[in-house]
């Protein structure tokens, strides 16, 4: 599949990822002492494609690839922190979760119109 779609189908995976960690900071931007949290997107999709500084010769082998890839979550640092201890900055969470609907919503297109030249050169056109 990688030969296919590439580098988009882990990005869709890493995106929906990101959506659900966004999602919940925006759910607890009231709670006290609810601390935002975030990965660094760019880095995770290099450990998904193969491109982390660890090298393995065999799927068997400890710290071997995974079926899906994953991210390391990390605490943000807040521009303004509130006085209840709660670090979740809704606007700018608002902007990451945008911008991170449009990369998946491209990365889907990207998927759709492989799946589609797919389908059109499997059935020859018809």
């Amino acid at each position: 599949m990688d030969r296919i779609f590439g580098v988009h189908a882990s990005a869709l995976l890493l995106r929906s990822q990101r959506m659900d960690v966004l999602a919940t900071n925006l759910a607890n931007a009231d709670t006290p002492h609810y601390k935002a949290r975030d990965f660094d997107f760019a880095a995770a999709l290099d450990r998904a494609a193969g491109h982390g500084p660890l090298r393995v010769t065999h799927s068997r082998h400890i710290g071997g690839p995974s079926s899906a890839p994953s991210a390391d979550l990390a605490y943000r640092v807040p521009h303004q922190p509130a006085v209840d201890g709660n670090t979740v900055e809704a606007d700018l969470e608002l902007a990451r979760f945008a911008e991170n609907s449009v990369a998946y919503q491209a990365s889907l297109a990207f998927v759709d119109g492989r799946i589609s030249t797919l389908r059109l050169a499997l059935t020859g056109g018809r």
